[in-house]
């Protein structure tokens, strides 16, 4: 039976590379995949998925008007399981999509995300993903500056001073944000 799966970590918990394994893992046994990928991320190129470690793949690119079921139907193969990264920047309209596949045309669909922004305060995207969801999972990474868990990101600013105000979104990556525990956000250690 299929499922609507949201795997979140922090910044540099390995979402990514987890969804790039995935599709491998699939592809493997010779089962169709599609991967989307939010249009808002441009820090490597519209339309890929890429890790830090160096591995990317080209994805579908998720706009406003992009009509996932429709581009789910149209595949000429069976798709074997729907992978999406960056899962947070979508609206609650595509999180009702992503479930529709699940239930109507019975596929797995995982999507990877960040759970909150630099403000600690849910992204729309995955808020519904936890509303809708069958199946959370955090996924793991410790804290810039200490051995804790890191649950939070922490924007700094082009001088590395923390930012704590402005646009929910600004696309970045270690340069503008670190994964932090809940004590570092408060208080980083700069």
């Amino acid at each position: 039976m299929a499922q609507l799966y949201f795997r979140y970590g922090a910044m540099n918990s390995g979402k990514s590379i987890e969804i790039l394994k995935v599709a491998h893992n699939y592809e493997e046994q010779n089962k169709s995949v599609l991967i989307f990928t939010s249009a808002i991320d441009d820090r490597d190129e519209v339309g890929y998925v890429s890790s830090r470690i160096g591995l990317r793949r080209e994805a579908i690119p998720i706009c406003p008007d992009t009509d996932l079921i429709g581009t789910v139907k149209s595949q000429p193969n069976r798709i074997s399981c729907v992978l999406v990264d960056e899962v947070q920047f979508l609206k609650k309209e595509q999180i009702l999509q992503l479930a529709r596949i699940v239930d109507e045309l019975n596929i797995p669909v995982m999507g990877f995300g960040l759970k909150n922004d630099f403000q600690n305060e849910l992204f729309e995207g995955s808020k519904y993903m936890l509303l809708y969801a069958d199946k959370i999972e955090e996924m793991k990474t410790i804290c810039w500056f200490c051995e804790r868990k890191a649950i939070m990101n922490l924007r700094v600013d082009s001088q590395g001073m923390p930012v704590y105000t402005g646009e929910q979104i600004q696309i970045g990556g270690n340069d503008s944000y670190y994964p932090v525990c809940r004590r570092c956000h408060a208080n980083p250690k700069l």
